[in-house]
């Protein structure tokens, strides 16, 4: 079951994921003039604050249906799959935004990133580090098991661990290498199924679609005693945020 993105619904569902990740651009620090690309831009939210510093930006997104989104905003976004980049020393920097860990070919997306850089490139990122969502995870396991249903493939996601990370970026070639990884429990103001629904869509395809509302209530109610307080979802998030350059 392939994931499928609906613009709109992430848009008022996720907007929570550009906003955590506004920090990114400081780290950045973009500059008038730099051609930068941004990698996983979904529908342009990010990618709209590059072009208000200045920058001339490439965006890229494997979901058809975010890069028509971003269209819409006005963007030069472009459907690509971020594990096959194809430039030669373009671009200034490269940023991205919770997209790196819905690739598996994390070693080629680097090393993609590192042939797209001009000297002295930058690179600056963040995704989901060891341990992220792992309560939700170990919840739909254990509700898909209870039902007979085989888990081994479904997981969609790579969380490397800092010293993983750091050691892609350095076979890479990347140099004054900056990691930090960190819990960031995240609110979420809907119903932990919508989130289910929206984020982990692979985890629900062995489950009958007359079977699944119940599916959703049985994940919901063993998720409730660790990540429900005070009214209100906090998800177990933990981000892996990093720096790199090429060297001058």
């Amino acid at each position: 079951m392939n994931q499928i993105w609906d613009p709109q619904r992430y848009r008022h569902e996720a907007a929570f994921v550009a906003r955590l990740g506004e920090p990114l651009l400081d780290l950045l620090a973009p500059r008038t003039g730099e051609w930068v690309l941004d990698l996983g831009c979904g529908d342009g939210s990010l990618t709209m604050k590059l072009v208000a510093a200045g920058c001339s930006v490439v965006a890229l997104d494997s979901s058809a249906a975010q890069v028509a989104a971003a269209r819409e905003r006005g963007l030069d976004a472009r459907v690509a799959d971020a594990q096959y980049l194809d430039c030669q020393a373009e671009f200034d920097a490269v940023f991205t935004n919770a997209a790196l860990h819905w690739m598996p070919r994390q070693a080629a997306v680097i090393a993609g990133v590192r042939r797209a850089l001009k000297p002295g490139g930058r690179f600056v990122g963040e995704l989901g580090g060891a341990g992220n969502v792992a309560t939700i995870v170990a919840a739909l396991d254990a509700e898909l098991r209870a039902r007979g249903c085989a888990i081994e493939g479904l997981n969609p996601w790579t969380f490397p661990s800092a010293d993983a990370f750091r050691a892609l970026l350095d076979a890479a070639g990347f140099v004054d290498i900056s990691l930090e990884c960190f819990a960031r429990p995240t609110r979420f103001e809907r119903d932990v199924a919508d989130w289910l629904t929206l984020m982990a869509q692979s985890f629900l395809a062995p489950v009958p679609t007359t079977a699944r509302a119940d599916f959703l209530a049985a994940v919901t109610a063993r998720l409730r005693p660790a990540l429900f307080r005070d009214d209100v979802w906090l998800l177990d998030y933990v981000r892996l945020r990093f720096a790199a350059r090429v060297p001058a």
